[in-house]
């Protein structure tokens, strides 16, 4: 079970490049130290969100970037772990292998924490 978290997030399409290119800028302009991290796909938009939780340390403006929240409520989660970049090579599948498991809940969006460095939390809404 999660709690909603606020988050600050940056939208692009659904592709590999554009996803990369995103992460760099993201990092850079909120900076590393202190953020916790979250990849959030939008199958009905097919987007991707870059998004970091908000901090009271963090500007007002929240650095020009969207503002929203992760949605609260039951996850089904799988820890991948495994050095850069070869772990991303695991999200695709190991999203596939956790929704083949639960009953999905459609009305939110998988999420991908990244917990450290060679650490990602894949979270897939399951059905109340």
């Amino acid at each position: 079970m999660r709690t909603a978290t606020p988050i600050m997030f940056r939208r692009v399409p659904d592709e590999l490049p554009a996803m990369q290119r995103a992460w760099a800028e993201f990092e850079n302009l909120v900076g590393l130290r202190g953020h916790r991290f979250y990849g959030v796909f939008d199958e009905n938009a097919v987007e991707y969100h870059v998004c970091a939780e908000i901090r009271p340390d963090d500007p007002a403006d929240r650095f020009g970037l969207e503002v929203g929240e992760l949605a609260g409520g039951a996850y089904a989660r799988m820890v991948l772990k495994g050095d850069p970049p070869e772990v991303y090579g695991g999200i695709g599948p190991g999203f596939e292998a956790l929704r083949s498991t639960v009953e999905r809940d459609r009305g939110r969006h998988d999420v991908e924490f990244y917990r450290r460095r060679d650490e990602i939390e894949l979270w897939v809404p399951v059905s109340p």
